[in-house]
């Protein structure tokens, strides 16, 4: 029988049950080896001894000093008390100050005459030094301590580093420190899953060694060495679970799916009106090199706003179609999978018309499914694909369901891969033969470290290249609550845009009625609560009230529909048609147009609530303007005040139309589980010393660490505390996912 590990053990045991709940309801943490991965946030530093004449300003000191004076002041007429004690050392002199119902304590134990030692942040107050709230310790009255007895309780005090833990309430950080004391002691038997040859050729300490310096640091670089160590054990397990995935797939057969002469991708080719950017034929050489092996690709195909990922795409599953297979694409919503639809049709023309009068000779037929089709239209879509008559399907997470069946599904391609997790790409995967090719698009730009870490089971291609013809895009902050004219600004600027011929967006976070807002906006809200925490009261801002005050007030007389997740998907698509033709002016939306809608005659977009929205779903939003040959114009209206963290945000995304140096932004001003949660499971969300965006250089080593070790060993037979602390990572439905590949 397998030995139970001393962390596996409950905080009850140790704790007693009432701390043990408080731990487990408000912090998660559960067994042993939860709290002593529950790392300080930081380490209030007492400063080395220092004499009062050459105390510095705004750093951490620790002096000894005799009590001069010590006096109880009343203010806020007699409301309040204020403790104020002054220190001597001979060379100078030095004020603490204590305020609250704690004064009484320090008043008793620092009469006039005592002498002690003090800890805490120099600061100037009515031309004086003072320390505010210092640390201290009593060391009695002048004479009454030996000097060996004050040096030894300098040495102790001085200079020490204190934990401070991330706390909650009823669960302070000086209370989970006599938590971590109770358990500390077992940290001698944490399982070590660091190979021994990797821990001793990277110079890392033991893990219990590294636990023990985290928790109780004697020095500043006990603590480097105990944060190096950690970072890499998080970094190097997930790398290895990634790299067991990618190893797990290039294992698996998949049917080889070579260009074909002549065939239906030569003839769309040869319709397209323009050249293929240099950034555009480097990654399709890439995704056809990986469809030409007998192994199933998986590649994230990530790039900006417009680069142009469909078209490549679109090459890739006709590449597949000419080989005998089928394509699906995987769209997250169904105004999405209608754009997706109705856009590479048309781009096809009668080469979509495949087994229909007027279809070309080289020709396949492309079908939408979405859950809300009619029955008659669901049935036909249902039996094209089980026939192969279908060459390509568009489809919303209708295409998972199990009733869809496929005759050769060759490749998968899932659009906005930040919308699904791994268990539903796989789910469709599944429908295949054999597993079919796997690409992944996002126009969510992802940096480097994130894209090892959240998608480190995908090669990565990136489109960073602009096709020619795309126009440039002015981002502007509309300040409404401070300068109420540039909102009327913004409108004149609307109708300005509609005067030229062309059309506009209003972007609103909320759909505005009494119904149970949508799960998107929900999660928007969510996402953005900090920054509704410190905006005004009102709620944000609403596509049904916004349309309404628009067409009665500053754009009277123009077209204006809306747009919401709610509508019937017909009258969706219906209005996206009516827009894409061109007979409405303004389109008032949520965020169902963030993502590949494509209408190059809309030139301008207003976000109202902007300070609401992430600033990558910012850029994705203004990525609607500017498609066409006139200029782009992006309008963020908040009214946050000007030195509020919201308007640097807003203004972060006007000064730069880097989506990649817009993610890194975003990213550094989120938690990182967070961001890692919501792209997969929960297992991402485990880092809690790794920081994705600074750590690059750490997770580049881990990974290539991390793949040596799986090639060499892919069940980690000779690494059983590897295998151990692989299943700690991943709960059991990850597990599966993970064996399965």
């Amino acid at each position: 029988m397998e030995r139970v590990s001393a962390l596996d053990e409950p905080l009850k045991k140790s704790l007693g049950p009432a701390t043990a709940k408080v731990m487990a309801e408000q912090l998660g943490l559960h067994t042993v080896g939860d709290l002593l991965h529950h790392y300080p946030r930081r380490y209030e530093e007492r400063g080395q001894l220092t004499t009062l004449a050459d105390l510095p300003l705004d750093e951490d000191v620790t002096v000894v000093a005799q009590v001069a004076d010590s006096r109880i002041l009343t203010f806020n007429q007699g409301r309040g008390q204020r403790l104020e004690i002054t220190l001597t050392d001979g060379s100078g002199r030095l004020q603490l100050v204590f305020f609250g119902r704690g004064i009484h304590k320090p008043h008793k134990e620092l009469p006039p005459g005592s002498r002690g030692m003090f800890a805490g942040k120099v600061s100037v107050f009515n031309r004086k030094l003072q320390l505010a709230h210092p640390t201290y310790v009593p060391l009695g009255r002048e004479g009454a301590d030996t000097v060996a007895d004050a040096a030894s309780a300098v040495d102790d005090f001085a200079g020490k580093l204190i934990p401070i833990y991330p706390a909650c309430k009823g669960l302070e950080s000086w209370k989970i420190t006599k938590a971590v004391d109770a358990v500390l002691p077992r940290a001698a038997e944490a399982v070590d899953p660091l190979p021994p040859a990797l821990r001793e050729g990277r110079g890392f300490v033991p893990l219990p060694e590294a636990l023990l310096k985290v928790h109780r640091p004697d020095t500043k670089a006990d603590i480097e060495d105990a944060r190096q160590r950690l970072k890499w054990d998080e970094a190097f397990v997930l790398q290895v679970a990634l790299a067991r995935r990618r190893f797990a797939d290039a294992q698996l057969p998949a049917v080889a799916r070579k260009p074909v002469a002549d065939g239906v991708l030569d003839a769309f080719d040869a319709r397209l009106p323009f050249t293929l950017t240099d950034g555009q034929r480097k990654v399709t050489g890439e995704i056809f090199a990986d469809l030409a092996t007998e192994h199933p690709m998986h590649r994230l195909l990530q790039g900006e706003v417009g680069s142009g990922k469909t078209l490549v795409a679109l090459r890739a599953m006709l590449t597949v179609v000419d080989a005998g297979g089928q394509a699906a694409m995987l769209a997250p919503t169904e105004v999405l999978a209608q754009q997706h639809h109705r856009s590479i049709t048309e781009m096809m023309g009668e080469l979509a018309q495949g087994g229909m009068l007027g279809g070309a000779e080289h020709a396949t037929k492309i079908v939408l499914l979405t859950g809300s089709m009619g029955a008659a239209a669901r049935r036909q879509a249902l039996l094209d694909l089980v026939t192969g008559e279908a060459g390509i399907v568009i489809g919303t997470h209708a295409l998972i369901e199990d009733k869809v069946r496929f005759h050769d599904l060759g490749l998968v391609v899932v659009d906005e891969q930040h919308r699904f997790g791994v268990e539903q790409r796989d789910a469709l995967r599944s429908k295949g033969k054999q597993p079919p090719h796997l690409l992944v698009m996002t126009a969510t730009p992802i940096p480097r470290t994130v894209a090892m870490t959240v998608f480190g089971d995908l090669e990565t291609s990136v489109l960073d290249q602009l096709p020619a013809g795309r126009s440039p895009i002015a981002s502007h902050v509309v300040p409404a609550q401070d300068k109420p004219h540039f909102l009327a600004r913004a409108w004149e600027r609307v109708r300005e845009e509609v005067g030229k011929g062309h059309q506009a967006y209003v972007v609103c976070p909320r759909i505005g009625d009494d119904e149970e807002e949508s799960d998107k906006a929900q999660k928007t809200q969510k996402a953005k609560k900090a920054a509704a925490e410190d905006a005004e009261k009102r709620p944000p801002l609403a596509v049904v009230e916004v349309a309404e005050q628009l067409t009665r007030g500053p754009l009277a007389g123009l077209r204006i529909e809306v747009l919401h997740g709610r509508m019937q998907p017909d009258d969706k698509d219906a209005v996206m048609r009516r827009f894409a033709a061109g007979e409405v002016d303004v389109l008032v939306a949520t965020t169902v147009i963030e993502v590949g809608v494509n209408v190059p005659n809309a030139t301008a977009m207003v976000i109202m609530d902007a300070d609401r929205f992430g600033v990558s779903q910012l850029h994705q939003l203004r990525g609607r303007v500017g498609r066409g040959s006139a200029p782009g114009l992006c309008l963020l209206v908040t009214d946050m005040p000007e030195a509020s963290p919201a308007r640097a945000r807003l203004r972060a995304v006007a000064d730069t139309l880097d989506g990649f140096e817009l993610s890194r932004i975003d990213l550094e001003q989120r938690r990182e589980g967070d961001v890692l949660g919501q792209a997969q499971s929960g297992a991402r969300s485990s880092l809690r010393m790794l920081a994705v965006i600074d750590d690059e250089e750490v997770i580049a080593a881990a990974r290539e660490e991390a793949t040596a070790v799986v090639v060499r060993d892919p069940e980690l037979t000779d690494s059983p505390e590897l295998r151990t602390a692989l299943e700690a990572l991943l709960d059991t439905e990850r597990e599966q996912f993970l064996d399965k590949g």
